[in-house]
């Protein structure tokens, strides 16, 4: 077959269509290979494209390899992140289906790799090691089955204890209160409060035993209120002391001048995927700003930039976790739960 030909063929090929445009929809059909430099790619693969009449087409990277083509780093990269993230997800669903966390050489040992690579790659993919994993999984997992209605009893077996005594031991870090006040909406357990004004209007904040666990803006103080009563439905929320008042004082502080810094005990309950985003969030240094895109590959899931966002919105912590600091890929501000004019103010002061 002449070149001018084997173009032509090439062209009228509906897999080089796919090629020209880097459709992801047709990796996993087909590789392509190019004869004058020996390697193949997916059809997504952002290389320079090749001359048609230098390309062939296999249907499996193995058959490309057995014709003597190799992986183009890309592709061989991309291999790697493929398999590292179908080991995560095999260890993730080997720990929430144990009854007790596996030791790490267990779950490195089912994966085929050292342990201290094992943890590296769980860690980069998840934003959490191991431990920390099962941890998120428990806690959802008792969240979950107490709001629906279910038994203590039946959360504790649900969510992989199997003695009430180990449950009870860990209950207080995985919901921050007892199981039977979780379950009827933070009943007795009390959470002081106090509500003040600052520049960007009324400011609301709360504290459990654990630390700050809300801190809420907006124009009317008693909606702020009725929003802290929805979140703990049967708390007892004790209004504040002059003691409590000097927590507000700081918050208000750090909103009027965020070179201050804001160092308080926080009490953070969110999903495990919440929960890394809220982490990731309060990493970004006062004056910097991050993207959706930016935060989606910090915490490992670069395509996950609508839940990112969501994440954002269900963030209870003004300023304290800073999802103010977040912006669309244009730099371009975006909604805020508060007013997207208190969130271009908190950035102006912080960038001062």
């Amino acid at each position: 077959m002449t070149t001018h030909s084997t173009k032509i063929a090439t062209e009228n090929d509906p897999r080089w269509a796919a090629v020209v445009a880097r459709d992801p929809r047709a990796d996993g059909q087909f590789v392509y290979a190019v004869k004058t430099t020996g390697i193949y790619c997916r059809p997504s693969s952002l290389a320079r494209l090749p001359k048609p009449q230098n390309v062939e087409f296999f249907d499996t990277a193995e058959q490309a390899q057995a014709a003597g083509y190799r992986p183009s780093k890309r592709a061989a990269k991309d291999d790697v992140a493929v398999q590292h993230a179908t080991t995560v997800a095999a260890a993730c669903r080997q720990i929430e289906s144990a009854e007790t966390l596996p030791a790490l050489n267990e779950l490195a040992d089912a994966a085929g790799l050292s342990s201290f690579h094992f943890h590296r790659v769980f860690k980069a993919i998840t934003g959490l090691t191991p431990k920390g994993y099962a941890t998120a999984h428990r806690s959802r997992k008792v969240r979950e089955r107490l709001a629906d209605g279910g038994t203590v009893t039946d959360a504790l077996y649900d969510a992989g204890f199997n003695s009430n005594s180990r449950f009870y031991e860990a209950a207080d870090q995985l919901l921050g209160m007892k199981p039977g006040d979780y379950r009827a909406a933070g009943q007795n357990n009390d959470i002081r409060f106090a509500v003040g004004q600052c520049s960007l209007g009324a400011i609301l904040v709360a504290q459990s035993k654990r630390g700050v666990c809300a801190i809420l803006l907006g124009d009317d103080p008693h909606q702020l209120v009725c929003d802290l009563q929805d979140k703990f439905r049967r708390a007892n929320l004790i209004g504040a002391d002059h003691e409590f008042e000097q927590l507000i004082a700081k918050v208000v502080g750090f909103i009027e001048a965020p070179a201050l810094g804001l160092d308080l005990p926080l009490d953070v309950r969110g999903t495990a995927f919440q929960e890394r985003v809220w982490q990731a969030l309060r990493e970004i240094p006062a004056g910097s700003t991050a993207s959706y895109a930016d935060i989606a590959q910090r915490i490992g899931a670069p395509k996950a930039m609508r839940a990112v966002a969501q994440a954002c919105g269900a963030n209870s912590l003004a300023v304290a976790i800073p999802c103010h600091r977040v912006v669309r890929s244009d730099g371009n501000l975006s909604g805020y739960r508060w007013g997207v004019e208190r969130k271009r103010q908190l950035l102006e002061r912080e960038s001062r």
